[in-house]
């Protein structure tokens, strides 16, 4: 069990709401369960609540070691934290312990039907199979004979038959719900096998965790009418609920993995240089927004903001293509978010991507570049991109017709290149001292400043794009740019 992270936010108030996210540990964190977190998360820092994470892990057949490992990694690098964390494995005892109990009110039956022991028996639509009469009539006495005799059974819900009963709730979003109980089947408690079906476990635990309001995806809403005659079963309040609208592909097909690829996944938005508080800002406008508009949020300005009654009822589209595989907003917002960070705080994140890449970069080194680059970087990556020149020991080969500056020839950046190598060996190498040594020998050439910088500034960068000429010289030193400018002065 991994210790719960401390979560930021105002303490708890004994009485305020609880909160859960119960991932099931089938696969990666998918971004759609992340938001999910994350409205949660907010809805109980809002109201100084409690957050629960737990682990909806009774699928035996399809848990891995590795997606628990996954959903804690991306969870971690969001940031946010929880209060209690429970597995539901180690609660087996209280799911069993709920089934008896409404089994034992006779609002359960056992299904002994070979074909129908599993919970693969959902239905919602017209027509389909609700319940077998011959397994639902089964007197008591012979019910209790076939389970001694060892004869395996599921054991399934009573639901209320031809009394016009209809299962109502008011969903915080999408308002008032209500469902015949003639069109329920009679869902499965426990399987064969004797493990809870997802519908006991999660209303068992919901029930003993105190759990106030479900906030959760638009496609669990239908399941909420058996979850309804669970907790009346078993003597619990419901919960409040609220359901998300879905996160789509702009084909409007609901984001999935085998179909749309790791675009779906966390942690790929973490590897490309995404900060965790801009994702969240992102995903926080996939489905709600503040009564202001606003978008560019911080965390703080998220959880005062945040409100079930801010959330849309209409899917929230995830604008990707398969040539760029982020959402312009996502990016957008990473870029706002990186400068609104100080130089110390971004210098300390992009130093770990650019030792990863190979480059043996030190931390004052690193602090020096940051403020040169921090406004020309859109993601954390883009620094190897953006910054490269400044950590290798020799430019990659680029163009010499680069050197040539505009309305100018080969001959006068070769004029340039020689010039400024003189100047720059008896210059201090500090940014005022540099732009009057070069500007002033600009006009020793009889030519722009324009024509002056660009020679120099691809002899040193290896690119006409680079950060400003002069806090570029002062961080690479005078040894290097004389060095690169000698080299250029070699080139054909």
């Amino acid at each position: 069990m991994n210790d719960p992270k401390p979560s930021a936010g105002l303490p708890a108030r004994a009485n305020g709401p609880r909160v859960r996210f119960a991932p099931s540990p089938t696969g990666f964190l998918h971004v759609g369960s992340a938001r999910t977190f994350i409205f949660n998360w907010l809805f109980a820092r809002r109201n100084r609540g409690t957050m629960i994470l737990r682990l909806d892990d009774t699928d035996v057949e399809r848990n891995t070691e590795a997606s628990v490992n996954s959903i804690f990694e991306g969870l971690r690098w969001l940031g946010l934290g929880w209060d209690e964390e429970y597995k539901q494995s180690e609660r087996l005892g209280l799911h069993r312990q709920m089934a008896e109990a409404i089994f034992q009110k006779g609002l359960a039956y056992r299904d002994f039907t070979p074909a129908r022991s599993g919970e693969s028996e959902q239905s919602g639509a017209q027509g389909t199979w609700l319940f077998n009469p011959g397994m639902r009539e089964l007197s008591h006495e012979e019910s209790d004979r076939r389970a001694a005799a060892g004869e395996p059974f599921a054991l399934r819900y009573r639901v209320p038959r031809n009394s016009g009963r209809e299962v109502r709730f008011v969903d915080a979003v999408y308002g008032a719900q209500a469902k015949l109980a003639d069109d329920i089947e009679d869902f499965a408690l426990l399987r064969s096998d004797g493990m809870p079906t997802y519908h006991l476990a999660s209303c068992a635990d919901d029930a003993d965790l105190r759990i106030s309001h479900i906030i959760r995806g638009q496609d669990h809403l239908t399941n909420t009418f058996k979850h309804i005659l669970i907790f009346e079963a078993a003597g619990a309040t419901p919960p409040q609920f609220a359901h998300l609208p879905l996160l789509v592909a702009p084909d409007g097909s609901k984001l999935s993995k085998r179909r749309h690829g790791p675009v779906v996944s966390v942690t790929t938005y973490r590897d490309a240089g995404f900060l965790p508080e801009a994702f969240v800002n992102f995903l926080c406008l996939l489905g709600w927004s503040p009564k202001d508009n606003r978008e560019k949020m911080s965390r703080e300005e998220l959880v005062e903001a945040f409100s079930l009654e801010g959330i849309n009822r209409a899917n929230a589209v995830v604008n990707f293509k398969e040539e760029d595989p982020f959402d312009p907003k996502a990016v957008w917002l990473n870029a706002e978010h990186i400068r609104g960070l100080t130089v110390e705080d971004l210098s300390e994140r992009l130093l770990p991507i650019v030792r990863g890449a190979g480059f043996d970069v030190d931390a004052s080194k690193m602090l020096k570049v940051t403020p040169l680059i921090r406004e020309r970087i859109k993601l954390l990556r883009d620094v190897l991109t953006a910054a490269d020149f400044f950590f290798v020991g020799q430019l990659p080969p680029y163009d010499p017709a680069e050197l040539i500056p505009q309305k100018g020839d080969a001959a006068m950046a070769l004029k340039v290149l020689k010039h400024a190598r003189d100047v720059l060996s008896q210059t201090e190498f500090q940014h005022p001292v540099l732009e009057e040594a070069l500007r002033a020998a600009a006009q020793d050439l009889g030519i722009k400043t324009g024509q002056m910088f660009q020679p120099i500034r691809v002899a040193v960068c290896g690119r006409k794009n680079a950060p400003p000429l002069f806090e570029t010289l002062e961080v690479l030193g005078r040894d290097t740019s004389l060095a690169r400018i000698e080299k250029a002065l070699q080139k054909p």
